[in-house]
């Protein structure tokens, strides 16, 4: 009995669906293959010497963290035996003379602001 059926008044048999392949030269299709596969190593390297870089910069934010915490248990430390570090008078200190730069800057400025305001010009 034949399988084949009848849709839209066009016979139908059963089998592969789609366009039927070309005949295609087999040394093409396997230099493409090759290319393509040439092609996928090469862009698998470059993902994995990204991925490589990327851990290393990472390994390397993480032991910069670790030196920062290091120095900061010493100053809790330090702190909790009645000493001061000096790091942190410089940096007390470096706070102060900021701000009395900023409030002699505001001051200047306010002088300005009076001088022009009082003169008619």
């Amino acid at each position: 009995m034949d399988d084949s059926k009848v849709i839209g008044g066009k016979v139908k048999k059963p089998g592969k669906r789609g366009r039927k392949p070309a005949k295609i030269d087999l040394k093409a299709k396997l230099e493409r293959s090759r290319q393509s596969a040439r092609e996928c190593r090469a862009r698998k390297k470059l993902r994995y010497q990204y991925l490589e870089e990327l851990v290393s910069s990472r390994e390397r934010a993480i032991c910069a963290l670790r030196e920062e915490l290091e120095m900061y248990k010493q100053w809790c430390m330090a702190m909790d035996q009645g000493k001061i570090p000096s790091e942190i008078k410089a940096l007390l200190t470096g706070e102060e003379q900021s701000k009395a730069q900023q409030n002699s800057t505001k001051l200047a400025k306010a002088g300005k602001t009076e001088t022009h305001s009082n003169n008619p010009w």
